[in-house]
C-alpha cells in the first residue's frame, strides 16, 4: 500500500481523519490559506488580463514549509480542503507550493464520516478551476472595489479611524445608506 499524505484547512479535522483511515495515512494541515495577494501592492496586471500576483502569507512560512517536508514522504497527496470555492483555491495554492512532480489529487467530503471520508479518497478528482477561478474573481473584485473606495472612505470618515477599508459588501452597502440619507434629506 503506498503512503498518502491528507492535507486539510482545520488541524482540529486531523484527529478524526485518523480515526477513519489506516495506517497508510499521515496529516498536515493549511490552517487556512496560505498564499494572497500581496498586502501592500496591488497585485493585479490591468494591462495583462487581469493576472494576479500571489504570495506567501508571511505567517505561514513555518506552514508551507511542513507541507513541502510532508510532500517528500508521500507516495500521493490528497488535498482535503472544504469543498467550496475558497477550500478550492486554498488546494490549488497548496499544489502550487508543492516540489515539482508530486502525485496530487483533490479529495472532499462534506461529512467527516468513515465512509464518506473514504468514499471521497477512492474517488479522487483534479482540482476544479472553474471554482478556482471564480474564488479568484471574488478576491480580484474585493482588491480593485477596495483599492479604489478605501481611501475616499478614510478621507470622508474622520472619526479617528486610520486604514477604514472597502470590499466589495460593504461599498454595496455604504451607498445604500448614503442613498436612503439623500433621500431623506430631500424629503
Amino acid at each position: 500500500m503506498r503512503k498518502a499524505l491528507v492535507i486539510v484547512e482545520s488541524p482540529a479535522k486531523i484527529k478524526t481523519l485518523k480515526k477513519c483511515l489506516g495506517p497508510h495515512y499521515f496529516f498536515e494541515s493549511s490552517v487556512g490559506h496560505i498564499r494572497d495577494l500581496p498586502a501592500k501592492e496591488f497585485g493585479i496586471d490591468i494591462e495583462g488580463d487581469f493576472d494576479p500576483t500571489y504570495v506567501n502569507l508571511p505567517d505561514k512560512t513555518e506552514v508551507i514549509k511542513k507541507l513541502q517536508q510532508a510532500s517528500k514522504k508521500a507516495d500521493i497527496v490528497f488535498l482535503c480542503s472544504d469543498p467550496d470555492r475558497e477550500g478550492e483555491a486554498i488546494s490549488w495554492h497548496i499544489a502550487s507550493i508543492l516540489p515539482k512532480g508530486t502525485q496530487i489529487k483533490r479529495a472532499a467530503f462534506q461529512a467527516l464520516t468513515k465512509s464518506v471520508v473514504q468514499q471521497a479518497l477512492e474517488n479522487p478528482r483534479d482540482i476544479d478551476m472553474d471554482l478556482v477561478n471564480a474564488q479568484q474573481a471574488r478576491r480580484l473584485l474585493d482588491r480593485i472595489v477596495g483599492y479604489k473606495i478605501s481611501p475616499i472612505l478614510t478621507r470622508r470618515v474622520k472619526r479617528g479611524r486610520s486604514g477604514t477599508s472597502a470590499g466589495r459588501v460593504q461599498s454595496v452597502a455604504l451607498k445604500l445608506v448614503v442613498d436612503r440619507e439623500n433621500e431623506i434629506d430631500a424629503f
